[in-house]
């Protein structure tokens, strides 16, 4: 970076183009918005893809996960495509190919192209999404920099709660008789006009020097979508097919691969190359506790997103707008304590990982009971979302800070983009393995003659369970954590 670059970002444009940087940060700010609500916002369409495409309760699960598959896979090489070939370029790459996928899922008139074309806007969002922190970083100084990433984290904290809303209003709109395809279109508008902005507004790219440039690692690449995949196929699938030999066989395959994985990572780090997943990264203080913590508490939100949305508009009849009303207690409250928790006061903060998990066990339960007759729960319910809210966030807040914060400059990216998978691959996990739960259950109540509400009611039942039983291995594992 030039003197004149540095100099003229101080005072408030960029060396490129004159451009305020404030605007930079609006327009990157604006893509991640985009990619974060579509972790959300099909949660509240879910039912209603499920009926207008006839989807079977494993399509739908993918048409949820799909997404989230690629871009956990994808997110550290995206990242590494940024160093390599300019954050600028790789950001506009990224929005296009995300741009274009939501108008495919949007015209998708099978679940087998939703399923696909979710997993190509996976990709696009795991090639955009880490040019954001690198270009609020190449744009912002000092003090200015610090507010920007406040900017940064806000938005992280409210996406949760928009999408769950902003899906509620575009399906209940149901305009032009559309249905659940808005979720999707309304990407396309938006996508383009940052398109068009981004080509004027973002900073050129500066060729990198050749020592900061890292291979992407293909094998790694290759081995770890493979061992997902054949950890994911059999969780969604399984339970419709009744369990067959071939499920078994492929989760315990994912188990190999997983180990393959491993070995093969060592050994490229062991040579001086740079593996997706560093081995040293995992080895340092603190860290494997994290990652099994994040891991954890992700699969618990996003089971809790999936299973309730099908329960609200599938057993009790909600619109999908009072089914994302319904859940923006528990999102904002996830995002008010992402955003304070660090304030409060010092002799508490050893204990938030423990009681926040705690705390998402018994809200859990008590949200189970409050539906166990088909009922709406009534008030208590909503306070039961905000306690899932507030425990969530101090389960996954305090993990991922503690973590980093231990970790020096040459290790960050590292480290960062680990956490940033294992919070994908969790929700993932979530999505998978609480889903079959419930429609597992649910087709068995239906078996025995319990049909409606009350079915959905049972499944949702031992699904909590399960949801509170994992929340507590989260509060155990803090407690080890908080001993030492």
């Amino acid at each position: 970076m030039t003197t004149s670059a540095v100099t003229s970002r101080t005072r408030g444009t960029d060396n490129a183009h004159g451009t305020r940087p404030g605007r930079v940060l609006a327009l990157v700010l604006a893509a991640q918005f985009m990619a974060l609500l579509d972790v959300f916002i099909v949660n509240v369409a879910a039912p209603t893809i499920r009926t207008d495409l006839s989807a079977s309760g494993a399509g739908l699960q993918l048409v949820v996960a799909g997404y989230t598959i690629a871009y956990a896979v994808l997110l550290i090489t995206g990242a590494r495509l940024g160093d390599r070939f300019g954050h600028r370029r790789m950001y506009l790459v990224g929005l296009l190919v995300f741009t274009l996928a939501s108008l495919a899922c949007g015209l998708s008139v099978n679940t087998g192209e939703l399923i696909a074309f979710r997993l190509v806007q996976g990709a696009g969002a795991a090639v955009l999404i880490p040019q954001v922190l690198s270009l609020i970083q190449r744009t912002y100084q000092g003090e200015a920099r610090v507010r920007a990433l406040g900017a940064y984290a806000a938005v992280l904290a409210t996406g949760a709660a928009a999408g769950q809303v902003i899906g509620g209003v575009l399906v209940s709109a149901d305009l032009f008789g559309s249905g659940w395809r808005p979720v999707f279109l309304v990407n396309v508008p938006i996508g383009a006009a940052l398109l068009l902005l981004g080509a004027r507004l973002l900073p050129a790219d500066t060729r990198p020097a050749p020592e900061s440039r890292r291979g992407l690692d293909l094998p790694g690449l290759v081995l770890l979508a493979a061992a997902v995949t054949l950890f994911t196929v059999p969780m969604v699938l399984g339970q419709e097919e009744d369990w067959p030999l071939w499920s078994w066989l492929s989760m315990g395959s994912s188990v190999l691969m997983f180990a393959v994985f491993v070995a093969v990572e060592s050994r490229l780090s062991a040579r001086g190359s740079a593996p997706i997943v560093a081995p040293r990264v995992l080895r340092l203080p603190g860290m494997g506790l994290a990652v099994a913590r994040i891991l954890l508490v992700m699969a618990v939100n996003a089971g809790f997103l999936f299973v309730l949305a099908l329960h609200l508009q599938g057993g009790l009849g909600y619109s999908a707008l009072r089914a994302g009303l319904t859940f923006a207690p528990a999102a904002i409250a996830f995002g008010a304590v992402g955003l304070t928790w660090r304030k409060w006061p010092a002799p508490l903060q050893r204990w938030l990982i423990p009681a926040g998990c705690t705390l998402v066990a018994v809200c859990t339960t008590a949200f189970a009971l409050l539906l166990r007759d088909g009922d709406d729960g009534g008030l208590l319910l909503y306070l039961a979302f905000v306690g899932v809210g507030v425990g969530l966030s101090l389960g996954f807040s305090p993990a991922l800070t503690g973590a980093l914060a231990g970790v020096g400059p040459a290790d960050a990216a590292d480290a960062s983009g680990l956490l940033a998978t294992v919070t994908q691959l969790g929700q993932l996990v979530g999505v998978a393995v609480f889903g079959a739960l419930f429609l597992n259950r649910v087709e068995a109540a239906a078996t025995g003659g319990t049909g409606g509400a009350q079915a959905s009611a049972d499944g949702l039942l031992v699904c909590a369970a399960a949801l509170a039983a994992t929340a507590l291995a989260g509060a155990l594992s803090g407690l080890v954590r908080a001993r030492r």
